[in-house]
């Protein structure tokens, strides 16, 4: 699993470069996060690269900071996370957007990309109020 994480994630550093905010391998896991302008560009080059092919968006889903861990946290107020599977390389990761406005939370949709994109972003529109533009 190591080997296989490696060259995951030097293929993310490579692909993506400095679009990525950070990078954290945890657990077996990598979550990339990226800025809110970035998203569409990397959640586009995530499906495309031939290097990367995260064909199928697995879950998405909105998350609301204000008491995690029941602790006061610094930072944006919401999160999009969304799942990722490449099918063709049997890799998994997990894709985080800090939505920048906590007042009106936006940031780009990504169903034209993933079309199960649509249903989640719907609910996360419900549960938190992100709205998903385009």
């Amino acid at each position: 699993m190591t080997l296989k994480l490696d060259q995951l994630q030097a293929r993310l550093d490579t692909v993506l470069g400095p679009a990525l905010k950070a990078l954290q391998r945890e657990r077996g896991e990598i979550t990339i996060t990226v800025s809110a302008d970035d998203y569409p560009d990397v959640a586009l080059c995530l499906r495309d690269h031939a290097e990367l092919r995260f064909q199928q968006m697995i879950d998405l889903c909105g998350l609301d900071y204000s008491s995690y861990k029941n602790h006061s946290w610094d930072g944006a107020r919401y999160c999009v996370v969304l799942h990722l599977l490449s099918i063709e390389h049997n890799w998994r990761v997990r894709l985080k957007v800090l939505v920048p406005d906590d007042d009106l939370p936006v940031v780009a949709s990504v169903n034209d990309i993933w079309a199960a994109a649509n249903w989640f972003e719907r609910e996360a529109f419900d549960m938190y109020g992100i709205v998903f533009e385009g």
